[in-house]
């Protein structure tokens, strides 16, 4: 009965946000906005636990229920949402809920004095009923559509305050570079079903593997299916909307940075099957998450922000998971987003403790913060251990069950990319770390307690999870064995985590070194820090592009169709103002008239003629 019902569980965030209506513009003044939060939690609480219960029925058996909810009937058209209920997708609910459900009570401390509490809510909530829908949809149509309701949910989030300029750019920015990919999408999405004759997931596998088509459709059909991903996960070149997408309120990032970002690689493991009938998309795919994995692990090691440090490991790490799907390691891919996810939720929750006191992102005007924030200092280490390859986090099960299917598949350059970026990810993150919490403190750390007990136990409960994930996919029987593990390339990507945080922490924490930076050429380090001129890019070839588009269309708009039609009525009025004097009411001056415009429509008809007139006339002479 649980497990039938399991299609309730998006409905419950979404009877939240609908119940919280009254409060958003006021509606219900005398109890304030409080109780719209309070309502959106007790709604997420209900998922969560129900998503806990199906879970337990389902989980030991071997086969997947699916499920067919009616949508939409008229005449010859029938539309039903197919639903699998399995172990993998309550699973994701649970990810996706729980996290919500810390974010949420993270909220109700960050956002005690703000003015918005209905709105907010009522769009985390809205979020989360998406996420839940997309995962337990089996049809990439009605997956797209959920992207769209994801993508709507991003504006209204990130455009929380809109009331500010950066806010409402942001919001602008994150919706139309996701609106280019989910474009693309659509065009994969519809091309696909001449082909399968369906968008069920589990029938285009089972398609997938007698397909006979042309291999240049395929590639196209492909390339179309993971652009919705690449702007949905932020990889390059649609990266920079996840940037600008952190001037919206920090709990919402929390949702955003760790499971938003990884709906697009959902999408990516179910279509799987079809992306590898062609190798030239695997390829692709392949690149693209090698270039964004690598430039965003230079950028983040750059960045002065705090927030944007963050943003672009989200982009990186979803990038190795590209690399997962592109090797096609999809088992991989999941176990990097479960625990991506939850490393990166406890680093977002130990920004945001910071940045409520300390009132700055700017990671070098602190410093000096690890003996006043001792619970956010162990949090954040947590975090930063568990994103690298270390053992016994997570993070090092994941990568490395990733290097090694790299290895066996000889591909020894993604193998020096992956152990690449873990060691600059490794030193990054030791240089936030020393910066924040090593050192003497400054004038914006000398008054920094430790945050509301709100925020501070969602950060905490988060940090035990990611500490003792591998324990729960020990018992779960999901820890990748040792045995299939290449332990060379475990010894590898250790060394280069240890490497990478002790050359953070002899630049950052030790006092050995003053001013690091300037070890680096100026050149250099303004090139990560302005994530390779990559804005500049776009203004010098789409921007410009579009912005001479719009200027030639506007002169012809002016000039040549307006010109003409002005033209047509300039002779109109004159014809009439010139006719309105031949009204005399004279015979003779009329027939004069007519027979001008005879003679004139007779030359116009015979002018091809004229010439041997002239001639004939002259020979005469």
């Amino acid at each position: 009965m649980i497990t039938e019902t399991s299609w309730l569980i998006p409905l419950y965030p979404l009877m939240g946000a609908l119940l919280t209506i009254p409060w958003s513009p006021a509606l219900i003044r005398r109890t304030g906005p409080r109780p719209a939060g309070y309502l959106n939690i007790a709604t997420t609480l209900m998922a969560f636990i129900h998503s806990l219960l199906a879970f337990n029925a389902l989980w030991g058996k071997s086969s997947d229920q699916f499920f067919f909810v009616p949508w939409l009937q008229v005449a010859d058209l029938n539309l039903t949402i197919p639903l699998e209920v399995s172990a993998i997708t309550v699973g994701a609910c649970i990810l996706i809920t729980g996290l919500n459900l810390l974010a949420q009570i993270y909220a109700v401390g960050y956002l005690e004095m703000d003015w918005g509490w209905g709105r907010f809510f009522a769009f985390m909530a809205f979020f989360e009923a998406g996420m839940c829908a997309l995962v337990l949809c089996n049809s990439l149509f009605f997956a797209y559509m959920l992207l769209e309701v994801l993508t709507l949910g991003t504006y209204l989030l990130v455009g929380f305050w809109y009331n500010q300029s950066l806010v409402v750019t942001g919001a602008r920015d994150a919706f139309l570079t996701k609106r280019v990919g989910d474009l693309v999408l659509l065009m994969g999405v519809l091309a696909i079903y001449p082909l399968a004759h369906t968008w069920d997931f589990r029938e285009l596998a089972a398609w997938a593997t007698t397909a006979n088509a042309d291999p240049r459709l395929l590639t196209l059909l492909g390339i179309g299916l993971i652009a919705g991903p690449m702007s949905k996960c932020a990889q390059f070149p649609l990266h920079l909307w996840l940037d600008e997408a952190m001037e919206g309120p920090l709990p919402s990032t929390i949702l955003r940075n760790s499971v938003v970002v990884a709906v697009g690689a959902w999408v990516l493991f179910k279509i799987e099957p079809v992306l590898a009938l062609s190798p030239t998309v695997l390829t692709v795919t392949t690149a693209v998450g090698a270039i964004t994995a690598l430039g965003g692990a230079l950028i983040a090691a750059a960045q002065i922000d705090l927030k944007r440090s963050l943003s672009y490991l989200s982009s990186v790490y979803m990038g190795l998971v590209f690399i997962a799907i592109g090797a096609q390691q999809p088992e991989t891919a999941l176990l990097m987003v479960l625990t991506y996810a939850l490393a990166m939720a406890v680093l977002v929750m130990g920004a945001g403790s910071i940045i409520i006191n300390v009132i700055t992102q700017d990671v070098t005007q602190m410093g000096g913060l690890w003996g006043r924030r001792p619970v956010t200092g162990m949090a954040m280490l947590t975090g930063a251990l568990a994103l690298v390859a270390l053992p016994p986090l997570g993070g090092f099960w994941s990568m490395l069950k990733l290097v090694t299917g790299l290895w066996l598949d000889h591909r020894l350059i993604l193998v020096i990319l992956v152990l690449t970026v873990n060691w600059t990810v490794a030193f990054g993150l030791a240089r936030v770390f020393g910066l924040i919490f090593a050192g003497e403190q400054q004038q914006m750390t000398i008054r920094a307690p430790e945050p509301i007990w709100l925020m501070v136990m969602p950060m905490a409960i988060t940090t035990g999870i990611t500490l003792h994930l591998p324990l729960i996919l020990s018992a779960l029987g999901l820890l990748p064995s040792w045995a299939t593990l290449n332990k060379d390339m475990g010894v590898a990507l250790i060394w280069s985590s240890i490497l990478g945080f002790a050359v953070g922490t002899a630049l950052y924490i030790t006092p050995r070194v003053t001013n690091p930076e300037k070890l680096v050429p100026t050149g250099l380090q303004n090139l990560f820090a302005f994530d390779f001129y990559t804005p500049r890019l776009y203004r010098a070839s789409v921007v410009f592009g579009v912005d001479m588009l719009s200027r030639i269309t506007d002169w012809l708009d002016r000039y040549l169709v307006d010109g003409a039609v002005n033209l047509v009525g300039l002779a109109s009025v004159f014809s009439g103002e010139a006719l309105k004097y031949n009204n005399s009411g004279r015979l003779q001056f009329y027939v004069l008239t007519i027979s001008f415009c005879v003679a004139v429509i007779s030359i116009i008809m015979s002018w091809q003629y004229l010439p041997g007139v002239f001639t004939a006339m002259l020979s005469g002479l």
